[in-house]
């Protein structure tokens, strides 16, 4: 096979880098382009060698493209103007030009609706890590295209897959625009999330259906059965070691009091943790797991009766679990980066939780490079 030249945008922090260099496909990178500085700083640092464009893309002309003289392009645009959490702006949002530009210099208008078009064959996914035995839930859109005259031999143009090729899917295929994605979490039916109301949900959290925190007996049970699923890695696979550098990981007092009943607790023998965003580490609320190290002590024991408590006993008890954040290089790890990618030492540790948060899973994209490929 000949070495495919590839161009990177949005290049990150090189995950897409990691992910084609796991892939196995003969490639060199023949530029990289994104215009945050920190992550360019951070790709510098682990790529020493490979052109570096410090700059949006929609800046970069057609005839500058064309002598780059690639034929694969790997990119990763900003995911914050679709995001549930984020302002949904869509195509509205300033973040969005650069993905635009480079769909209507190829030519492009509307990606899915136009690739056909331009002799494209095409397939669409939803995935999670959690499908190729990772235990880090991180569901994303994917599409992988390439020019051809024959399609995938797997082709479904009307469906989302949901698994890959030749895999066993996690779920069943799913028709296009059947559902809406939850931030880490599975995904749910349009009709389902029609259907709900605030009323709805007031209903459904009513105080005497809580076991314990704010989790209902059907949340527990769908937590017991992912930590059941032995198809999927433990945590503890994916920690460090422990040492005197991991207490600075530790939640403070106040945290703990305030967040108590918003927090995703898992142990190092958990085949799950949920989705870390890029304010992981200095918010709270949905941003990610957080570890609990005492593994001797039962959540059950720690939260029974809590609302009775003084904060003095709350706090004394919340203690006993030692919970932690996941330090950056574990969820790196948990992203599929190899041990020896790194950050500079001028990169903060609120910078790195963010551009990790901003990243993606090298193993799911390494796959999808190799089916593409293959």
């Amino acid at each position: 096979m000949a070495r495919a030249r590839v161009l990177e945008l949005y290049s990150g922090i090189g995950g897409m880098h990691q992910a084609l260099q796991a892939s196995g496909i003969p490639a060199d990178v023949v530029a990289a382009v994104d215009v945050n500085t920190v992550a360019n700083e951070v790709y510098k640092h682990n790529f020493p060698t490979i052109p570096l464009w410090s700059k949006t893309i929609e800046g970069i002309s057609l005839k500058e493209f064309d002598r780059l003289s690639f034929d694969m392009i790997l990119m990763s645009p900003p995911c914050q103007p679709f995001t549930r959490i984020g302002r949904q702006g869509d195509t509205s949002d300033p973040r969005t030009r650069s993905f635009l530009y480079i769909l209507d210099i190829l030519p492009r208008d509307k990606l899915v609706q136009t690739l056909g078009k331009c002799g494209f064959a095409y397939q669409e996914f939803l995935l999670s890590p959690t499908c190729l035995g990772i235990p880090n839930s991180r569901l994303r859109y994917f599409l992988i295209a390439r020019l051809q005259s024959e399609p995938f031999p797997f082709q479904a143009l009307d469906k989302i897959l949901t698994g890959f090729p030749n895999l066993k899917p996690v779920t069943s295929e799913i028709p296009k625009d059947a559902t809406r994605l939850e931030e880490g979490g599975s995904p749910v039916p349009m009709k389902e999330a029609a259907s709900s109301s605030k009323d709805n949900r007031q209903q459904c959290w009513r105080k005497e259906e809580f076991l314990f925190k704010l989790e209902t007996t059907e949340e527990l049970e769908r937590k017991q059965q992912m930590d059941n699923d032995v198809s999927v890695q433990m945590l503890k696979d994916f920690l460090q070691e422990d040492g005197e550098g991991l207490s600075q990981y530790f939640l403070p007092p106040k945290s703990l009091l305030r967040y108590a009943f918003l927090l995703d607790i898992v142990t190092p023998t958990c085949r799950r943790s949920t989705c870390f965003t890029k304010g992981y580490g200095h918010y709270i609320e949905g941003t990610g797991s957080v570890l609990q190290t005492a593994e001797d002590i039962q959540l059950e024991s720690v939260f029974k009766s809590f609302e009775t408590l003084s904060e003095e006993e709350k706090l004394m008890k919340l203690s006993t679990l030692k919970l932690r954040y996941f330090t950056p290089r574990e969820i790196a790890n948990l992203h599929g980066f190899p041990p020896e990618f790194g950050f500079p030492g001028n990169v903060t540790m609120k910078q790195r939780y963010r551009l990790l948060g901003n990243s993606l899973n090298v193993h799911v994209v390494a796959k999808l490079i190799s089916v593409l490929v293959g």
